[in-house]
């Protein structure tokens, strides 16, 4: 094989004429089989340059087309390669993504393995360093794949193993023992860095030293050593270089310490004069002096997982006195004693915990170690002693001193100097260690507290002495009075001393010790130290009556020692022990005290206290042979304590190594025979039981000195031996086999020895033939009672010990497992059959099918296994997991394995030919295809599990094809069996259903490796299902339609192998059906009833659907039932469409109009075409759910109003639906009926509520429910209220137009009219639609699209405002309605909408354009009124009419004369905050008609010429011209008022339009006779507003109707009056008008005509909101308006809307008038956009 070391392109410019070059990339791997001149041929398709590549040697496996090519190089680096390549990939993810932690972490972990991977290449490693290397290595591999979500790796000595080449069992240990390892362990050992960084004081101006220990603040004692650092006068390190002097690990922490009452404390000390702040004058001499103390708890740092940074709080003392307890003070908050030094002041520490042992914290936190950090150790031993630690420290604590005055007036300041001098009185250097941090001193100097007699130090120092100068050494403390005065003398006064080993070779006793403080005042005088050693040094030393001026001296100076030593004794026994031959009659009394001595003085001493026992043996085996057995039973039983179990390996290592009692074995025997044949006449078992406990060591001792014996020997008396030892088991064979009633002392003994046993037969093996072993241990098993109690511990014990005993050489030996195997498997049986001990159980069957590796096949051992605990281990495993337990419980994990090795089992023959009967293999079958179904379940292993998984996967897919044969030999015609052949179906769609065999989920290289190794299991499965369907023939019926969702479900894969092989199967299903049954409407029912929850789960897809409507159309092409299933199969697809649509916009997770539309159009398909309520109902409330998640209250009331019309005011009972409880019909319909009036309410459709709260009412009222009817007469009457007085939107409307392939297909093609949301305008809706489809594209006009544009690849959207045409007209011209309840109809249950669109047809008359303006309108009509169930409805039918240019002035003139009259009523109602709406109005009106706007309507069609050639409009012709008198009356009308209402600054401007005015009805030449009067409401040929079509009474457009109340009108009519009196008798006349309704407020803008271009948006200006409030005055009603909505504040419908061109002045007669009013004073003019426009 070859690597490529180059990229290589296909035109590479150095070959550039290689047409079939490779184009490959470094790392990729190409297999040569032919060499060419400067290039080779690779396997595949092509050549490449050999210059590019890299051999490598290789082999290959399964050669062939699957062939794979596997480098012959360490596995680790094959596991490198491959799992850097698919890292590669993910990493880059993770970048856009925008994971950047994790990114730079698998960052630097990948440059980390090529750096090591560089390093095993190279070869120039030791094997150690190779081997931790590659555990690095496969860590980080770990790491990483964790972290990524990939798989587990299984690995045996670093290298990834092959599934094939090991058992199942053995590979789930593997995996298992993997993630327990990965599992951090519960550290029993911590540790505390702490790194001083500085001293925060304002006021510093002396040096510092600064000592941190560890307190325990519950004992009252340091358990740690002190860390010591100098600081400079600006509060940092005296020596930054020196990480060592700033930086600690408090080392050895047991777990006990890290509690609340542990604290580190820091005791500070100042350098320099006795008194801060004292005259430099009095004395340059420095002082150690107290200065101050911090804490804090190591519980704090308990949580922090990193090095986090403290500032410690730091407190004086207020009496020196107690300054040797201020930390004790401070941690119990004993606030008189101590005091903040300052806000400012502080210790700038950094801590950080660790945890583990030194030796992994040494790897874990290399840097620490780098640089040099000091080890700070504990007081004493830890609770893990570690052989060979050396220690041997002395500490010695200041406690404190008792002085005279001395004949000084005040107390003295006393300072403390400490030597340590050697055996001939030389000074010892550098062994006094004030602290770690700082090297070793050669004297030590004492802090000094002021004018005190008394002084408390309680200050701590080592003294790490060697052993060799042990001997002989002393300390003197030499005191001295430190004066204040100008020479600052430190003045001796005394000296007191303490040897430090006593006159019988024991060091110093721990303890506090009284010395003798010695009088002397010179130097000199010690410098002699064999004039003052004879002296006594302690008071507890003074003999009685000796020395009696020393005794009763005052003086007294106290310390306290304490030794950790691992070479030096304390204690006396133990000495007295080790020196017997001093002392020979001694020796039953050194041993009787060993018990007693402490065990960390027996474990110091192990390898001498082993020798001194049996050197007593041999001395006299007779007189010391019981106690010398008993204290080295009692010494191998020290060992099993936690605190000293690590000395195993040095007593393991004396007996191996350092045991020289060749004839220690026979006594041991005599003894342990002796305690054995008393144990069940022996009334106290407890030191039996000890003796038994340690049998394992006491066998290592008799088995060494036998094998000790025989080396010198020659093998002598070897008979005597095996006698020997066989009477020793016979003695515990009888032991064993004693059955006790119940639980009695003699089970606890019998249980001791079994936990040892397997240990014991492993030391006999050294000695012992295998098989000799092997029957021993046959028999010892053998001998156990039967028979126990149930709650027996004894059964636990004899699982524990066969345990063991699988596990070991014994058992791994073919010769002697043959010996042992009967009796494991009956005790296994017995505890399977009882369903007791069920792990222990587990543990031992994997143990024993571990050893079914597949080099040795399956041997006679394993069949005997399967027969004997087959039957009774498919139970257990149904029993175990069928428990409601968690799946990480330890019984279903260690079942697992079991499990997966039991199906590995491949001699199914032999097995199944133990059952003659059918019932027994039908019960086996079905236990064992359980079992299957089990072990393939997602939660039975860890996710990461794959390997594993597969591996099972292959097993049970090959005993899957065995047993087929089974089931169609056994199980056909006469013999079937519905239950076994339902299971195997089952358990083979569970199969391939497994998300670990989906394939297409997995990243390239991973499914490439599975399918090269076990190819695509799936289409296996499928296949042979096919293939056994096939075989049931007319069987097939009683699976139907059991099966038929299964089917589905698996059918569903995407794997188009699959699915061809058994979408077939429903056309089988709908063949056995139509025979049956004459129709397939089971199938088909069961098919619609599993799609969507299928499909819901995110299953199928569009390929799905094509391939399930080809594969069964071509199928049933030559059926006589051919058009019954075609069109079956149109329902499943065209469901299946809708299903995809609705799933795909649910993936979005955005609630939008595409989504509420896709799921009404499956709503609607349910309830239409497929009649299945349930699912209806569903979608209803999930429908109603996305309504209220986008806030769409209206529409979410409409949705559930569809629920609420299913039901009845009936008792019927309901059951538990969705959120709904088990109610009656009656109940359920209230709640929604209350529901629906709530979101009514929320969405201002207070009509609708009215409508509800009346049928409520009315069924209150029938039930004499009278308090719930008050509240619904409340409750009705409030929303009346709010009609009258809250404010209301009016939305626009949108035709949206989805053209294209690319749509959906409920939207394919259509067009749906949109309701727009509160305040959104034409280009609001454009944004959010091309949001909502960002791949459209915006269509710039509004004439319908042709075929091209239908049958594009692609989405095109054409949107354009559409106009609402109200059905309720009568309520929209009855006079006197207020416009705010107008406002509601205008725009609720629309279903048609209005689109006009300006043309000219003919030739255009350029004086007078208005002779051949047509419009073109466009009435849509819905399939469903808006606002309903969705803010858009698809357009149902579509009409084009064309309106004439006369028709088109009529209706223009008539929508601005209503609009007139509106603004008219508001102004008499007061309703307008002022009056530049009227003004504006009449102004464009007046003026543009004076410019020659209705001047133009005369030209064009009052002209003789065109009365002429037009005879058929003469009616049309005479409206036109009443109309327009009709106008100018309403404008005589109008001025009249505006008078009567314009502010005095602006009578100009009326002035103005009312000579306007007498020049426009001149040019009309309209002439008012003196008797009529002008009313606004007075219409001369009948109103408009007349009722055309009653007001429905229900919600939607069906339903009943209301009655309409009218109120006649009656006005005084105006008579004809001159120009000069027009005002003031139009004044009169509106004084006196008595009738006035109620109306809204109208603000007058005028806008574009949507016609002139149907995509503008200048006609969505700012919304107008209707005012509530109603006016003061009460009278009849005046006119209301008929304009769309607010938002048209120009007052023009739709049709209207061309006033621009109708009237080309009048837009700029409106800005004129808008400019003139803003230049008048006082006037306030608010416009919206849309008049700017």
């Amino acid at each position: 094989m070859a690597i490529i070391t180059h990229f290589i392109h296909r035109n590479h410019t150095k070959y550039p004429l290689i047409y079939h070059g490779l184009p490959l990339e470094i790392g990729d791997t190409v297999q040569i089989l032919e060499k060419c001149e400067g290039s080779r041929c690779c396997f595949c398709v092509g050549i490449f340059p050999s210059s590019y590549i890299h051999l490598k040697n290789a082999h290959v496996k399964n050669k062939g087309q699957f062939e794979t090519v596997i480098p012959t190089e360490d596995s680790v680096i094959t596991e490198i390669t491959m799992t850097l390549r698919d890292w590669g990939s993910m990493w880059k993810q993770l970048y856009m993504r925008n994971e950047g932690d994790l990114f730079h972490r698998l960052w630097h972990v990948m440059n980390e393995i090529l750096e090591l991977r560089q390093q095993v290449l190279v070869g120039h490693l030791t094997h150690d360093r190779l081997s931790d290397i590659k555990q690095h290595i496969t860590a980080r591999l770990d790491w990483g794949n964790e972290q990524l979500g990939l798989d587990l790796v299984p690995r045996r000595d670093f290298g990834m193993v092959d599934p094939d080449e090991i058992s199942i069992t053995e590979l789930y240990r593997l995996e298992r023992h993997k993630r327990e390892k990965d599992a951090p362990p519960q550290a029993s050992m911590h540790h505390l860095f702490l790194q001083m960084k500085s001293m925060m004081s304002s006021n510093l101006g002396e040096e510092l030293e600064v000592f941190y220990s560890i307190y325990d603040s519950r004992e009252m004692r340091p358990i740690s050593e002190r860390f010591f650092v100098r600081l400079n006068k600006q509060g940092l390190p005296k020596s930054p270089e020196k990480t060592e002097r700033q930086c600690t690990l408090f080392v050895d922490l047991g777990s006990s310490d890290l509690r609340k009452d542990v604290y580190v404390v820091a005791h500070i000390f100042r350098i320099g004069r006795m008194v801060a702040g004292e005259k430099k004058s009095v004395s340059n001499t420095q002082y150690k002096r107290p200065y101050g103390c911090a804490v804090i708890s190591v519980a704090d740092l308990l949580t922090a997982d990193f090095k986090d940074d403290h500032l410690l709080k730091i407190y004086s003392c207020n009496a020196e006195s107690e300054w040797y307890q201020i930390h004790d003070s401070i941690i119990r908050k004993v606030s008189s004693r101590y005091s903040h030094i300052g806000s400012n002041t502080g210790l700038n520490v950094s801590l950080q915990l660790l945890h583990g042992d030194m030796e992994q914290i040494r790897k874990d936190y290399m840097r620490l170690f780098t640089r040099n950090v000091s080890i700070t150790k504990r007081l004493g031993f830890s609770d893990i002693i570690i052989p060979g630690e050396i220690r041997n420290d002395l500490y010695v604590t200041l406690e404190r001193g008792e002085f005279e005055k001395g004949g000084k007036s005040v107390a003295r300041n006393v300072e403390v100097t400490v030597y340590l001098l050697g055996g001939d009185g030389q000074l010892l250097k550098g062994l006094v260690c004030c602290g770690s941090g700082e090297p070793g001193v050669d004297e030590h100097r004492s802090f000094v507290l002021y004018h005190s007699n008394s002084p408390r130090w309680a200050e701590q120092i080592k003294l790490p002495i060697p052993l060799e100068m042990f001997h002989g050494t002393h300390l003197r403390f030499e005191l001295r009075h430190c004066s204040t005065k100008e020479k600052g003398e430190k003045k001796l006064f005394g000296f007191s001393f303490v040897p430090l080993m006593q006159d019988d070779g024991r060091p110093l006793p721990d303890g506090t010790h009284e010395l003798i403080v010695h009088k002397c005042e010179e130097t000199a005088d010690l410098q002699d130290p064999a004039r003052y050693l004879k002296l006594p040094f302690s008071k507890a030393s003074l003999q009685p009556g000796n020395n009696q001026t020393i005794k009763n001296s005052k003086e007294s100076f106290w310390i306290q020692s304490s030794l950790c030593s691992t070479k030096l004794t304390q204690n006396g026994d133990m000495l007295d022990l080790l020196k017997w031959r001093v002392h020979p009659d001694r020796i039953i009394d050194c041993l009787s005290k060993l018990k007693d001595i402490d065990g960390t003085e027996i474990v110091k001493f192990l390898h001498d206290t082993l020798d001194t026992l049996f050197g007593i043996l041999d001395e006299s085996p007779q007189r010391y042979g019981l106690k010398v057995f008993d204290c080295l039973v009692h010494v191998i039983n020290l060992l099993q304590d936690s605190k000293f179990q690590l000395f195993k390996p040095v007593m393991d290592n004396y007996i191996e190594n350092h045991f020289a009692g060749a004839l220690s074995y026979r006594d041991l025997i005599r003894v342990l025979k002796w305690y054995v044949d008393r144990i069940i006449d022996a009334e106290h078992q407890e030191q039996i039981q000890q003796v038994l406990k340690a049998s394992e060591y006491l066998f290592k001792y008799i088995v060494q000195s036998r094998r000790l014996y025989a080396a010198a020997t020659g093998g002598q008396n070897e008979e005597e031996f095996r006698c020997s030892v066989h009477e020793l088991f016979k003695s515990i064979h009888l032991f064993l086999s004693h059955e006790s009633k119940g639980i009695s002392p003699i089970t606890h003994t019998q249980a001791v020895f079994l936990r040892s046993f397997p240990t014991v037969c492993c030391e006999l093996l050294k000695i012992f033939s295998m098989r000799e072993v092997a029957n021993l241990a046959r028999d010892t098993l053998s001998s156990l009672p039967a028979l126990t109690h149930t709650d027996c511990p004894l059964q636990a014990v004899k699982l524990q010990c066969m345990a063991k005993t699988v596990e070991s050489p014994l058992y791994v030996n073919p010769e002697s497992r043959c010996v042992l195997l009967p009796v494991v498997l009956r005790l296994l049986h017995t505890h399977l059959q009882e369903q007791r001990e069920l792990v222990l159980c587990a543990n031992i069957l994997t143990s024993m099918l571990t050893l079914n590796t597949p080099e040795c096949g399956v041997s006679e051992e394993v069949n005997l296994v399967m027969e004997s605990l087959s039957g009774v281990l498919l139970r257990t495993v149904l029993e175990v997991t069928n428990r409601p337990q968690p799946a990480t419980t330890s019984l279903r994990l260690q079942y697992q394995d079991v499990t997966g090795e039991f199906v590995a089992y491949k001699e199914y023959q032999q097995l199944l030919s133990r059952f003659p009967a059918k019932e027994e293999l039908t019960s086996f079958l079905l236990q064992l295809f359980t079992v299957f179904r089990i072990l393939i379940r997602p939660d039975m292993f860890p996710k990461d599990w794959t390997v594993m998984r597969l591996v099972a996967n292959n097993v049970i897919i090959t005993t899957i094809l065995y047993l087929s044969d089974t089931l169609r030999n056994n199980f056909l015609n006469e013999k079937f069996d519905f239950k076994v052949w339902e299971s195997y179906f089952y358990l083979c769609i569970i199969f391939i259903n497994q998300p670990c065999l989906q394939l297409e989920m997995f990243p390239p290289s991973k499914r490439k490796k599975v399918l090269e190794k076990y190819g695509d299991m799936r289409v296996m499965i499928g296949c042979e299902i096919f293939s056994m369907w096939q075989h049931l023939g007319d069987y097939k019926l009683n699976l139907i339609p059991t099966l038929i969702g299964p089917f589905m479900e698996v059918t569903l894969v995407p794997q188009l192998d699959l699915r061809n092989v058994l979408i077939p199967i429903f056309h089988d299903m709908m063949d056995c059906e139509q025979r049956r049954s004459g129709n397939f409407k089971q199938v088909e029912a069961k098919l619609i009833d599993k799609l969507d929850g299928l499909m819901s789960e995110g299953k199928g897809d569009e390929t799905y659907r094509e391939l399930f409507n080809n594969i069964l159309l071509k199928k049933i092409e030559r059926e006589t039932w051919r058009e019954s299933g075609v069109s079956h199969i149109a329902t499943v697809t065209r469901l299946m469409e809708r299903l995809l649509d609705y799933r795909d916009c649910m993936k979005i997770g955005e609630v939008d109009g595409k989504t509420m539309g896709c799921t009404v159009n499956l709503l609607n398909f349910y309830k239409t075409e497929l009649n299945k309520e349930e699912m209806y109902i569903r979608y209803i409330h999930k429908l109603y759910e996305l309504h209220l998640k986008a806030q769409n209250y209206t529409e979410a009331s409409y949705t559930l109003l569809l629920y609420d019309e299913l039901l009845e005011w009936t008792e019927r009972p309901l059951r538990e639906f969705l959120t709904y409880p088990m109610q009656s019909e009656w109940q359920r319909k209230e709640c929604l009926h209350l529901t629906i009036i709530h979101n009514f309410d929320r969405g201002k459709c207070w009509e609708n509520c009215i409508i509800l709260c009346r049928e409520l009412a009315n069924q209150y009222e029938a039930y004499y429910d009278y308090r719930n009817l008050s509240k619904m007469r409340m409750m009705e009457a409030s929303f009346y209220d709010k009609i009258m007085n809250q404010q209301r939107l009016e939305p626009e409307f949108f035709r949206v137009g989805f053209y294209g392939k690319k749509f959906p297909f409920f939207l394919r093609n259509k067009e749906f009219v949109c309701r727009g949301n509160d305040y959104e305008r034409l280009e609001a809706f454009q944004q959010r639609m091309l949001s909502e489809f960002p791949h459209a594209i915006a269509m710039q006009h509004a004439n319908l699209p042709d075929q091209t544009i239908h049958q594009a690849d692609a989405q095109y959207l054409q949107i354009y405002a559409v106009s609402p045409v109200p059905e309720n007209q009568d309520v929209l011209q009855r006079d006197g309605v207020p416009n705010n309840i107008k406002s509601f109809y205008k725009v609720n249950h629309i279903w048609r909408f209005r689109y006009d669109r300006p043309f000219h047809k003919g030739t255009k008359d350029k004086e007078n354009e208005f002779k051949s303006l047509w419009v073109e309108r466009t009435t849509l009509t819905l399939a469903q009124s808006l606002p309903g169930i969705s803010r858009w409805f698809e357009v149902e039918k579509r009409e084009l009419v064309e309106m004439s240019p006369l028709e088109n002035a009529s209706e223009v003139i008539e929508n601005k004369t209503l609009q007139l009259r509106t603004l008219i009523a508001q102004c008499q109602m007061r309703q307008m905050l002022n009056i530049n709406p009227l003004t504006m109005c009449l102004n464009g009106v007046i003026d543009a008609a004076v410019n020659g706007g209705l001047a133009r309507y005369q030209e064009a069609f009052f002209a003789k010429d065109y009365i002429a050639n037009h005879p058929e409009d003469g009616e049309k012709i005479t409206r036109l011209r009443e109309l327009m008198f009709e106008q100018a009356h309403i404008l005589e009308f109008g001025l009249a008022v505006h008078e009567k209402f314009v502010p005095q600054d602006m009578k100009p401007l009326h002035k103005k339009l009312v000579d306007q005015f007498h020049v426009m009805r001149s040019s009309l030449g309209i002439q008012f006779p003196a008797y009529v009067r002008v009313s606004p409401l007075h219409f001369a040929n009948g109103s408009p507003r007349t009722c055309r079509t009653p007001v429905p009474n229900a919600i939607s457009p069906e339903g009943g109707r209301i009655v309409a109340r009218r109120s006649p009108l009656s006005y005084p009519a105006v008579n004809r009056y001159s120009s000069s009196s027009l005002s003031s008798q139009a004044s009169n006349e509106v004084s006196n008008i008595t009738g006035q309704s109620e109306s809204s407020d109208e603000v007058f803008n005028m806008q574009p005509s949507p016609s002139t271009s149907s995509l503008s948006s200048n006609h969505s200006g700012s919304h107008n909101v209707n005012s509530s409030a109603p006016s003061s005055n009460r009278a009849s009603p005046l006119p209301s308006d008929k304009h769309k909505h607010s938002r048209d504040n120009a007052c023009l419908s739709p049709r209207d809307r061309l006033c621009s061109g109708i009237f080309p002045m009048m837009s700029l007669c409106c800005d004129a008038v808008g400019n003139q009013i803003e230049n008048c004073p006082g006037i306030h003019l608010s416009l919206s956009s849309s008049t700017a426009d």
